[in-house]
């Protein structure tokens, strides 16, 4: 959440297990690995790892280190960077200069030392905090550097500091260990090279992600020790969500994507080991290329005080320059007087005979530039130096009463107030917009499979009734007979679907059942992890009954996988070739093709698998704004189905429930051919890889049949409609962003007191420009134009009020002229725009037209950014 104040408006090739058979390859394959790394030397400046040779690649590429340093300073550098730092500060400079002044013997008006203690115990306070903070970092820093890990040398696992550890080795790391740097997995203790992580460090989510070694690899991990080649990669960069690479092993190039590295600071989690070749090291890996320095913060109010005292300097100048001018008349009027003044006798002072002093006469226009120097130093105390530590240490204070603040302390999570920047307390009183999204902070982020609608029917809706499902759901726990499984959460089913499920029929109802659970169960990156647990059987007797529990990196597609499990789809075991689906308790073994994982601008995912009667089909999910466009035409199956379904989906989205379309079909010989040629090519290039993928997915993700809708549910958090409640009464607006429909939108608007029902709602929805322009040119016409007309008028009279208050002392403000004007002021308008939409309003020529609906009577604005995944909503 951020808050804003009111001025912001590999390519591997496999050797064998002997070095000796390595040197007797024959020619002709080894001069296809060399002309394959020339190729690749060619191709936008790569990077080239060589596996298991650090050596060869360190001295070819000079990669750096592994060591890392987050610290600012060093003892070279410490005093005059922190110094340079510290003078940042306007004040610092204003007294530097005075300190300056007072050294010079003409103007010497206090002691030298003493003029320049203030500031040289400012700067000695404030070079101490931070010399301690640095300290603090360097030893952080020797304590990283200095943790071991295991590393490949002559054949064995070798314990090695972090900081030695260099590009191209070889490592291995156990459960719960983290990761010393990023790597390219190259096999773990799962046969099928699936590893799990957590990236709380990198991200801050707590969901274990999966990440997989190409079985190329994974099968030759017990003797990693005879493995070399090429590792072609990207360079280093902060995309911590993407890694575009190659690999070839025996003779074939493969793609790797980010599902196949490892990055630092991650932890291992359910897997025994990992072993990796480490590509980027170092400052170069992503964690440390995200870890920038911030650029320091500055509340408003020392903002203000830099410009305060740039206009208390100006004033202070004026000051010294009219007494400097004063001066300089007295001097001229009494210049021939200087020797006999009795404050004033130059000749004594010049010789000296005047109790032993001395002093030189410059004459009167030095005389006159002197005493303005010494003014400034005589009238240094306007700008106090005592100023920025008596800030410092009321932000201190202040900082420990809004930890101590019982109000503010959590008991659910037994956490406080946490002020992790002191530099910009006072700003939290000026605070005019919150932004925040909406899955995880508004809500829950538990999902729930509430609605379905299958085949142009619609079920669950009795559960959407039904707060807690104990009492008035059907609570189910999938147990297939036969093989002992048990899923680990408990999911509300409707008996109708599920009787509609165990029928033998062979009708299109039942057939498009099956395949929209299949497509649940197989259509994502869910990875399920089979845990051992003791439970009791009627007889009495204890047996252990192995509990599922499923992993992904998306908890929607958790709550599907989940929800296909309790209908008995229960999707058993996946690798990076298969999947198998305990169907009603047989299991069904699919052969994974491909998968085209979801994007922001497909705005869906879809895989292709092969049943074992060599059965090939496309499944795919997404949301209804990208399915409905690759739908076959509306004939058959789609005729009767598809309004059905959007009718359930508008149903779904007004009860803000997240909605998914689902379809399938099957695909030919041919299409299956020339699908897994470009398949190929578009996922081993490093050039527009997405793109290619994106114009890969296309050409299956079309003639797709209908298969039904998913509807699930994020309930809020407790307390949220309170806060943005309160929020709002003290004038925050809060925008939220959201990937949701526009419907779910103005319904999670509504429940979370974003939006209230006697808002007039403005909704623009347009598909074109000039539509978008005509919408806004019509609300403006119906509500904005009258009570802008009327907010002048209203501004006026309360100013006339005003001074009639002034000069009638009156505490009674009168009333006969506010009527319709302060009626209309009150009136609450909430604007609704599409993703669509928004795309031509940020254009010029509609941008200025837009901004009228954010002035006086806008209280709430949604965006439902279709388009780019993301949903503002403006309060």
């Amino acid at each position: 959440m951020e808050l804003h104040n009111n001025s912001t408006s590999f390519e591997i090739s496999g050797a064998s297990s002997r070095v000796q058979e390595k040197w007797n390859k024959p020619q002709r394959s080894r001069h296809k690995s060399v002309q394959f790394e020339e190729d690749l030397i060619h191709e936008e400046d790569p990077r080239l790892i060589y596996i298991n040779d650090w050596r060869r690649t360190n001295d070819k590429y000079e990669f750096t280190g592994n060591g890392i340093r987050t610290s600012k300073y060093t003892l070279i550098t410490f005093l005059p960077k922190n110094i340079f730092i510290q003078f940042h500060r306007v004040a610092y400079l204003y007294f530097l200069g005075i300190a300056a002044l007072n050294q010079l013997p003409p103007l010497a008006v206090f002691g030298r030392t003493v003029s320049l203690f203030p500031l040289l115990f400012v700067l000695c306070v404030t070079a101490v905090k931070d010399g301690y903070e640095d300290w603090r970092r360097h030893r952080s820093d020797e304590v990283e550097n200095n943790r071991e890990a295991l590393v490949l040398y002559a054949g064995q696992f070798q314990k090695k500091k972090w900081k030695k550890i260099q590009a191209g080795e070889v490592v291995k790391i156990y459960a719960d260990e983290t990761i010393p740097c990023d790597m390219v997995l190259l096999g773990t203790s799962d046969p099928s090279g699936i590893a799990y992580i957590q990236t709380m460090n990198l991200d801050g989510e707590s969901n274990l992600k999966t990440r997989y070694a190409r079985q190329e690899t994974a099968s030759m991990v017990l003797d990693v020790g005879a493995i070399s080649g090429l590792i072609k990669c990207e360079q280093p960069n902060r995309n911590i969500y993407e890694f575009k690479a190659n690999m070839e092993f025996n003779g074939q190039r493969f793609p790797l994507n980010q599902s196949n590295i490892i990055l630092r600071g991650c932890q291992l989690k359910n897997t025994e080991w990992v072993i990796g070749v480490v590509v980027y090291a170092g400052q170069e890996t992503k964690a440390m290329l995200n870890s920038a320095a911030s650029p320091s913060k500055r509340s408003k109010l020392e903002i203000y005080m830099n410009r305060e005292t740039l206009w208390l300097s100006f004033f202070l100048f004026i000051m010294c320059l009219a007494v400097a001018v004063g001066m300089g008349l007295w001097l001229e009027r009494h210049k021939n007087q200087l020797d006999t003044l009795p404050y004033y006798r130059k000749r004594y002072f010049t010789t000296g005979r005047f109790n032993g002093k001395s002093y030189k006469y410059y004459g009167i226009y030095m005389e006159t530039f002197f005493s303005f120097l010494s003014s400034i130093i005589v009238f240094q105390i306007m700008i106090p130096i005592s100023l920025y530590i008596t800030m410092e240490l009321v932000r201190l204070g202040q900082s420990y009463f809004m930890i101590e603040d019982k109000h503010m302390y959590d008991s659910s999570s037994d956490t406080r107030f946490q002020c992790r920047s002191l530099n910009i307390n006072e700003d939290l009183g000026q605070v005019r917009y919150v932004f925040s999204d909406k899955t995880g902070t508004l809500t829950e982020n538990k999902m729930e499979f509430r609605r379905a609608s299958v085949y142009g029917k619609n079920y669950g809706s009795f559960l959407i009734r039904a707060d807690p499902l104990e009492e008035n759901g059907s609570v189910h726990a999938t147990t297939v007979e036969g093989r002992g499984q048990k899923l680990k959460s408990q999911i509300a089913i409707d008996n109708e679907l599920m009787e509609l499920l165990h029928k033998d029929l062979a009708g299109d109802e039942r057939i498009a059942a099956h395949e929209f659970f299949l497509t649940l169960a197989a259509c994502n990156t869910v990875i399920p992890i089979p845990t051992s647990s003791a439970s009791c059987t009627e007889s009495g007797l204890h047996e252990y009954v192995g509990a599922i529990n499923y992993q992904g990196e998306s908890p929607d597609e958790q709550a599907l996988v989940a929800a296909a499990s309790a209908y008995g789809y229960t999707l058993f075991e996946r690798t990076s070739g298969h999947i198998v689906i305990d169907v009603n308790g047989e299991k069904l073994r699919l052969d994974l093709l491909g998968l085209h994982e979801f994007d922001s601008v497909r705005k869906r995912m879809s895989v292709v698998i092969r049943f074992p009667n060599d059965t090939v089909k496309v499944l795919v999910k997404g949301a209804d704004s990208s399915m409905f466009s690759i739908l076959a035409e509306d004939s058959g199956r789609n005729g009767h189905v598809r309004p059905a379904t959007q009718s359930h989906l508008t149903e779904y989205s007004s009860q803000g429930l997240r909605t998914l379309v689902v379809a399938a079909r099957d695909l030919t010989d041919e299409e299956l051919s020339e699908w897994q040629c470009k398949y190929e090519d578009a996922s081993t290039s490093l050039t527009d890889r997405s793109v290619k993928l994106r114009q890969t997915a296309a050409f299956i993700e079309c003639k797709l049949n209908l298969l039904g809708a998913t509807g699930i549910e994020d309930k809020l958090q407790d307390g949220v409609p309170e806060a943005i409640e309160s929020l709002r009464q003290a004038g925050i607006k809060v925008w939220v962003l959201t990937g949701d429909k526009q419907e779910t939108a103005i319904s999670i608007g509504l429940s979370s007191k974003l939006l209230t029902t006697d808002m007039n709602q403005i909704i623009i929805n347009g598909n074109s420009e000039d539509e978008c322009r005509s919408l806004l040119a019509d609300a403006k016409a119906k509500y904005f134009v009258k009570s802008l007309d009327c907010g002048s008028k209203y501004l006026k009279y309360k100013k006339d009020a005003e001074v009639t208050l002034d000069n009638t002392k009156s505490s009674t403000m009168p009333q006969q002229h506010s009527g319709k004007e302060e009626e209309m002021l009150s009136t609450s308008h909430a604007l609704i725009i599409d993703g669509n939409s928004l795309v031509y309003i940020l254009e010029k020529d509609l941008e200025s037209e837009a901004c009228i609906f954010t002035l006086f009577q806008v209280k709430a604005l949604i965006c439902n950014m279709i388009c780019f995944e993301c949903s503002f909503a403006y309060s």
